[in-house]
């Protein structure tokens, strides 16, 4: 017999919901399958080996107080929403199956009138664009496969700030693969978050062959959830965790060029190589001491590049590196 375990959280926080994702894993028993349904308000998650800055805009979306997750697997970034339904199963073997997982899921698409299938790498697509991406984390004795269901996103937010120019940013890691995607309220306007909620538990009860019962939240250790929730939202685990990269900036001005190469580590610069011809070499080498050490933020490069400067010719030649450095973050 299957035991079929329900939860569905009010929290819209991020940090909150990954780590009650976390505190399920550690939870589910043997012989148990827990699907748990969440959201998360004006959130773009990023995948575990990610480099957050490649993958979005990230000044951008912090200013219009959006906030960047984060999580545990690997896969893409993703741009959250209250239009988007994140959905969870966790269980140990043998009950782990992506492959179930995937046909509850598109069967309760199917239910409210859309024709879903799984296509390339455990994408859910109706009418060959995607609605659903996935990714999958083992965990001790527990596997986890979660993924979003794209009901009515802003895709005009979602493409402003998960499309940041990489031209001259030279990254390591994983990035994100770009899809054609759709949301399901665009081709059925009757399917609503609530509405897809309801109808992916009853496919659940219908493909593992048991009635959903809703979480004992006791169950979930409250001191832990707390710790992994500052953990999550933690400026270590957020941007420590990027693999180290390089960007340049180079731009040509009156008095010469201006080309930076920095190396950044942790979301701060840990290397710093200023190449110029300009006149003023004194001024070019205080640039080039000052930014090691410097947080990875526009407003701090720009500060530490105009703070070098000591006369009126110096601060007119800071001017154009800090807006050149601006342009360059954007």
């Amino acid at each position: 017999m299957t035991k079929l375990t329900s939860h569905i959280t009010a929290s819209t926080d991020p940090f909150a919901n990954l780590a009650r994702e976390e505190a399920l894993c550690d939870a589910v028993q043997d012989g148990e399958v827990v699907l748990y349904l969440w959201q998360n308000r004006n959130t773009i998650v990023i995948g575990r080996n990610q480099n957050l800055w490649k993958e979005c805009r990230v000044e951008a979306f912090e200013a219009e107080g959006g906030r960047i997750a984060r999580r545990l697997s690997g896969g893409g970034a993703v741009f959250h929403d209250l239009g988007n339904l994140n959905f969870t199963f966790v269980a140990r073997d043998p009950l782990y199956d992506v492959a179930r997982n995937c046909t509850a899921v598109c069967e309760a698409v199917r239910s409210l009138g859309l024709d879903a299938q799984v296509t390339g790498r455990n994408d859910l697509t109706v009418g060959g664009s995607k609605f659903s991406g996935n990714a999958f984390l083992n965990h001790g004795a527990a596997h986890c496969h979660h993924g979003t269901l794209m009901v009515n996103v802003d895709f005009s937010r979602l493409s402003h700030y998960l499309n940041p120019d990489p031209r001259k940013l030279a990254a390591k890691g994983v990035d994100s693969v770009r899809s054609r995607v759709v949301n399901l309220a665009d081709l059925k306007p009757s399917i609503t978050t609530e509405a897809l909620a309801a109808a992916l538990i009853a496919a659940a009860e219908r493909e593992f062959g048991a009635t959903a019962e809703p979480l004992d939240v006791a169950r979930l250790d409250a001191e832990r959830l707390i710790e992994r929730e500052q953990f999550f939202n933690s400026r270590e685990w957020r941007l420590g965790s990027t693999p180290p990269f390089t960007h340049r900036f180079d731009e040509r001005f009156a008095w010469g060029d201006f080309d930076a190469n920095l190396v950044v580590k942790g979301g701060a610069v840990s290397e710093a190589r200023v190449f110029s011809d300009a006149l003023d070499t004194e001024f070019v080498e205080r640039i080039e001491s000052a930014l090691p050490g410097c947080a990875y933020r526009r407003a701090a490069l720009c500060a530490q590049v105009e703070a070098a400067a000591s006369t009126p010719e110096q601060r007119a030649m800071a001017a154009d590196c800090a807006a050149c450095i601006a342009r360059g973050m954007d």
